[in-house]
C-alpha cells in the first residue's frame, strides 16, 4: 500500500462523481449488468482522501479505512457477484463502510477503454507498444487496442513478465516456436480478454500475438491451431494501471491525499 501527499480540507463527493462520470463517459458506455458503473455507495458528502484498488473486497475495505480515506475507487465493484443476502462478510463490509463513512465509486469497461486512463492503453505503454487502432468489440464499443511492431516475441514476453511479477502475478505464454518468433501485429484486451469473440476478431485482423489478462484453457489450444501466440499477463496485474492512474488524477485535481491499495489475487 503506497501513499501520496496529505489531504486538504476536502471536496464534495458530488463534485468528484460528476467529474468522473463525465471523464469516463459512464452513462454512455455499455457493460455487464453487475458492473453498475459510477457511485455505488455514498457517504456524508465530503471527501478528504481517496483510495484505489482493483477489487472491492474485505481486504481493500479494511485498507481503505486504515488509510483514513473516505472515497474508494475500484475497477470491480460491490455487486460483481450479483444479488446476495446481506449477511456474513457482505454485511460486515457494508457495516464497516457506513461506520467509517466511506463512499465507493466503480468503473469497469468505461475505465478499460479510456484513451488516457484506460487499462489497455496504459498496459500497451508499459510493454513498449504503440496502439494504432481499436480492438475487442463489445456492444458497438471497443474495449482494447491493437497495433503493429517488429519485436521478437521473447522480448515482449520478458517485458510482460517483469510487469506481472511487479504486481504479484506471473505470465503464461502459448508460444512453442522456441523463442524465434517475431510479433508483427498485436492486440491487447485486459482482464478476461481471451474469448471466442476476441480470438475470432484477432484472426480476422491478422493478429499474431494476443495479450490478455486471462482466458479459459481452450483459448490456448485454439490459439495454437490458428498459429497465434497468447500472452496471459494475469487478470489482476493487467487491471492495476487504470484505477491507480485515475486515483492520481482525482488526487491532483482536487488536492486530496491518495492511497493505492495493492491486493494481488495471483490470477
Amino acid at each position: 500500500m503506497s501513499k501520496s501527499k496529505k489531504s486538504t480540507g476536502g471536496t464534495q463527493l458530488s463534485e468528484i462523481v460528476d467529474y468522473l462520470d463525465k471523464l469516463l463517459e459512464t452513462s454512455a458506455t455499455p457493460d455487464y449488468p453487475n458492473s453498475f458503473n459510477g457511485l455505488q455507495l455514498s457517504n456524508n458528502g465530503l471527501v478528504t482522501r481517496v483510495a484505489a484498488a482493483v477489487d472491492f473486497s474485505s481486504r481493500t475495505v479494511s485498507a481503505t479505512i486504515s488509510s483514513k480515506a473516505n472515497l474508494l475507487i475500484v475497477h470491480h465493484g460491490m455487486f460483481w457477484a450479483g444479488l446476495q443476502p446481506i449477511t456474513g462478510k457482505v454485511y460486515q463490509r457494508l457495516h464497516d463502510l457506513f461506520d467509517a463513512d466511506v463512499a465507493v465509486y466503480s468503473s469497469h469497461l468505461p475505465l478499460d477503454r479510456h484513451a488516457r486512463f484506460g487499462n489497455n492503453v496504459l498496459l500497451a505503454k508499459q510493454l513498449g507498444l504503440e496502439p494504432s487502432g481499436p480492438f475487442a468489440n463489445f456492444k458497438n464499443i471497443y474495449v482494447g487496442v491493437q497495433g503493429t511492431s517488429d519485436l521478437p516475441t521473447s522480448t515482449l514476453v520478458s517485458r510482460a513478465k517483469r510487469f506481472a511479477r511487479a504486481h504479484g502475478g506471473d505470465v503464461v505464454v502459448t508460444d512453442t516456436s522456441g523463442g524465434n518468433r517475431v510479433t508483427r501485429r498485436w492486440a491487447l484486451c485486459t482482464g478476461a480478454g481471451a474469448s471466442a469473440e476476441t480470438l475470432n476478431e484477432a484472426a480476422r485482423d491478422g493478429v499474431d500475438t494476443l495479450i490478455v489478462g486471462e482466458g479459459p484453457h481452450w483459448t490456448a489450444v485454439d490459439a495454437a491451431d490458428r498459429g497465434m501466440t497468447i500472452i496471459y499477463v494475469g487478470h489482476y496485474a493487467s487491471e492495476t494501471l487504470g484505477v491507480f492512474t485515475l486515483a492520481d488524477e482525482v488526487s491532483q485535481r482536487f488536492q486530496l491525499g491518495c492511497t493505492k491499495i495493492s491486493a494481488p489475487t495471483g490470477l
